[in-house]
């Protein structure tokens, strides 16, 4: 099951293009990672699968409907932003009543049991919280809802160390216990490689990557050896990035088949080797791993 879709998106304002060309296909129960540079289009997908703003082109479908169509689409999709929103002069209690009056399928149960779990004041007003307390309101708001997709947009990026463990921890369990599928935008491999078993890497408002974490990494390796040019490699080697030294050659390629060159030292990647390879390329893009044409 997909639960989200596109193709062929694209978003422009004025006469920039913040993503162009957007194919992809997000598997239902994943947590889907999103990287890319500044500037990648990463909070403008997020926006266009929430609803809150419109393609410019192509088009996208999650969970089986049009983003903000009605209040039944609506109601299938949490979105918690960067700043993780609250309202600075509502108390917590406040904020609980306010989702369950604006959410029909709001769960008024798993909110206040989670409130009291992680020891938030009912009566304390969300601008007296601390940045990771904000994130964890706004974060249980999000899960309350009951959504079948949740969007996540950088939603740790302000944390301290403490507060990002707890935030992903929660995050885990809530994904573990109620079937969520999400799609969180992070700078943070750390953080990706904790939660997300899904990945999407955005360059130049493109899609460059995406797949399965697990089948990524197997599909990637580091060559290393004297100095030479990649051009010889195999036609089934797809060079991804290329490092360069008066006597040596560091290539990272994609490939389905076994490295038989003896003059390669063949290595695996990790997930940090993978996103930066892919970020530092930034020549035209390719189909990307994963995504169904």
């Amino acid at each position: 099951m997909t639960v989200l879709r596109a193709r062929g998106l694209g978003k422009k304002y004025a006469r920039h293009w913040a993503l162009t060309g957007c194919t992809l296909d997000i598997p239902a129960g994943h947590v889907t990672g999103l990287v890319g540079p500044n500037g990648a289009g990463k909070s403008t997908l997020l926006g266009l699968a929430a609803g809150m703003i419109e393609p410019s082109s192509g088009a996208i479908e999650v969970c089986g409907g049009m983003p903000g169509s009605g209040p039944a689409q609506l109601a299938k999709v949490g979105f918690v932003a960067q700043n993780a929103p609250v309202y600075a002069g509502l108390t917590v209690e406040e904020h609980l009543r306010l989702g369950a009056r604006l959410n029909p399928g709001w769960d008024d149960k798993l909110a206040r049991d989670r409130i009291g779990r992680i020891g938030l004041d009912p009566e304390l007003r969300a601008g007296r919280l601390s940045g990771g307390r904000r994130a964890q309101l706004a974060l249980t708001l999000g899960i309350a809802k009951r959504p079948e997709l949740l969007l996540l947009d950088e939603p740790v990026a302000s944390l301290d160390p403490l507060a990002r463990r707890e935030f992903l921890q929660d995050l885990m369990e809530a994904v573990a216990e109620h079937g969520l599928s999400v799609v969180m935008s992070s700078h943070l491999v750390a953080d990706l490689e904790r939660v997300c078993d899904h990945l999407i890497v955005l360059v130049n408002s493109q899609v460059r990557i995406a797949g399965e974490v697990e089948d990524l990494l197997a599909t990637h390796r580091r060559l290393t050896g004297p100095r030479r040019s990649v051009d010889t490699l195999p036609g089934d080697q797809e060079v991804v990035s290329v490092r360069q030294t008066d006597r040596q050659t560091t290539a990272l390629v994609r490939t389905g088949a076994p490295v038989l060159d003896p003059t390669w030292d063949v290595g695996e990647v990790d997930l940090e080797d993978l996103i930066l390879a892919y970020m530092g390329n930034t020549g035209p893009a390719r189909p990307a791993l994963g995504v169904v044409r």
